[in-house]
C-alpha cells in the first residue's frame, strides 16, 4: 500500500498513487472541475425516458419496503438535499442503520458506493438497499418481483422495457432505479460558474475559503467533478475505489467526542487490517445541505465539520475566521436542485391483500442480515 499526504488511494484490484497525480496542491487546484452535463452510463443499462420514468415511480413508492411505509425518498429525501437530516435512518423493518444516509445528488459521478465503496455500481448498491433489513428489509428477490408483478400497471411497463423474461426482476428494479438516480444533478452553483471563468461567483470569504481549502491541503483528497477524487475517467475506471484514512491523525479529543473510531470502516467489509479507518472519499457538492456530517452523523454543524476535518486530517488547528471562510465556500457548492415533483403511481388492484394489511399476519418475513447500510 502507498501512502501521499497520510491519504491511501485503492483500488480493488490496483494501488492508484493520486499523490503523483495531484503532488501540488496547484495542481490539484487545477484539477477542480463544474459538474459536466452527461453522467457516465453502463453499457449494461443504457438510458432511456421510458426507463427513467419507471424508475421516478419506484423511487417515490412505498410498496418497495417490507411494511408499505418507506420509499427510497423517505432516508434520501430529493427536497433537502439528498439526506433525512438524521444520524442514521431507521429502516422499514424498525431498525436503525449504522452509518449516515449520503445525499443522492450527483451520485452518479462516484466510482463506487457505500461509506466503505463495496458496491462497484448503482445498480449494486440499489439491490443491497432493497434486501438489507435497516433498509427496505425486502425477504429477498423473488418477494420484490412479487411485490410488483401484483400491479398490473408496473407488469405492463416492465414488459415493455425489459426484454428478459421474466421482466420483473430484482435486477431489473434495480436498473430502473439507477438510471433514475443518474437523472439527479445539481448544475449552475457558483463555484461551478466560478472555475467556468466567472470571476464574481464567489464571495470575498469563499474566495479566502477556497484559497485555504487549497493551501492547509484538503484538495489531496476533495478535487474532481464531485470533490471526491476522481470521477470515472483514466484515473479510476467504475468500480475502483478513492478512499483516505480517517481519522488520520489519531488521538485528538475529536476521537472520543464524535465517535470516529468506534466504526472501523472498510476493513469490515474487506478484511484487510490496512484498511481499517479506511473510506471512501465523500463527495462535497451540496455539503451544507446534508447535514450531520460524517459516517456516523455525529456533527450537526458544517462550521464544526471543517474544524474537525482539518484537526484529524491534516493536523491542523484553524482559527474562527478559516473555519468560517472554508465553510463559505463549501457553501458556494451549493448547485439548482431541479424540482422533483411526486410521480403518478400505478395502482393496486383492488383484490390485493398487502402483508401489513392482513389482519392476522406477522411483522413479515425475517429479512436478511444487517449490511452495514451506507
Amino acid at each position: 500500500m502507498l501512502w501521499a499526504s497520510g491519504v491511501m488511494t485503492l483500488t480493488r484490484s490496483v494501488v492508484v498513487v493520486i499523490g503523483v497525480m495531484c503532488s501540488s496542491a496547484s495542481l490539484a487546484f487545477e484539477m477542480m472541475q463544474p459538474l459536466p452535463a452527461e453522467v457516465p452510463v453502463p453499457a449494461a443499462n443504457p438510458q432511456s425516458g421510458q426507463k427513467i420514468a419507471l424508475g421516478r415511480q419506484l423511487y417515490f413508492d412505498t410498496r418497495l419496503s417490507l411494511n408499505g411505509a418507506l420509499s427510497c425518498n423517505s432516508c434520501h429525501d430529493l427536497s433537502a438535499g439528498g439526506g433525512d437530516h438524521r444520524p442514521v435512518s431507521i429502516g422499514a423493518a424498525g431498525k436503525a442503520g449504522t452509518r449516515n444516509a449520503p445525499t443522492l445528488w450527483n451520485v452518479a459521478y462516484q466510482t463506487v458506493l457505500y461509506w466503505d465503496g463495496r458496491a462497484r455500481s448503482l445498480e449494486e448498491q440499489l439491490r443491497g438497499h432493497l434486501l438489507d433489513e435497516t433498509v427496505m428489509a425486502l425477504p429477498d428477490a423473488a418477494v420484490v418481483a412479487e411485490r410488483i408483478n401484483k400491479i398490473p400497471g408496473y407488469r405492463r411497463q416492465f414488459a415493455a422495457e425489459f426484454a428478459a423474461k421474466p421482466a420483473v426482476s430484482l435486477d431489473a428494479v434495480a436498473q430502473a432505479l439507477a438510471s433514475y438516480i443518474r437523472t439527479l444533478r445539481t448544475p449552475n452553483s457558483a463555484f461551478d460558474r466560478y472555475v467556468t471563468g466567472d470571476k464574481q461567483a464567489l464571495s470575498a470569504q469563499a474566495l479566502r475559503g477556497l484559497n485555504t481549502f487549497r493551501d492547509i491541503g484538503c484538495m489531496s483528497c476533495h478535487f474532481g467533478v464531485n470533490l471526491a477524487g476522481p470521477a470515472p475517467g483514466p484515473y479510476l475506471k467504475m468500480g475502483d475505489g478513492f478512499y483516505e484514512l480517517f481519522p488520520n491523525y489519531l488521538g485528538s479529543p475529536y476521537d472520543a467526542a464524535y465517535g470516529l473510531t468506534e466504526d472501523k470502516g472498510r476493513v469490515g467489509f474487506s478484511g484487510d487490517p490496512g484498511e481499517k479507518y479506511m473510506w471512501r472519499v465523500p463527495l462535497l457538492r451540496n455539503i451544507a445541505l446534508t447535514a450531520p456530517y460524517f459516517h456516523n452523523g455525529s456533527v450537526s454543524t458544517l462550521n464544526e465539520a471543517v474544524r474537525v476535518m482539518a484537526r484529524v486530517e491534516l493536523n491542523v488547528t484553524l482559527k474562527d475566521d478559516e473555519v468560517g471562510d472554508i465553510a463559505a465556500f463549501l457553501e458556494s457548492l451549493t448547485g439548482d436542485l431541479p424540482v422533483q415533483s411526486l410521480p403518478r403511481l400505478p395502482p393496486t388492484p383492488p383484490d390485493v391483500l398487502w402483508p401489513w394489511q392482513h389482519p392476522l399476519a406477522a411483522p413479515g418475513a425475517a429479512p436478511r442480515a444487517a449490511n452495514n447500510n451506507k
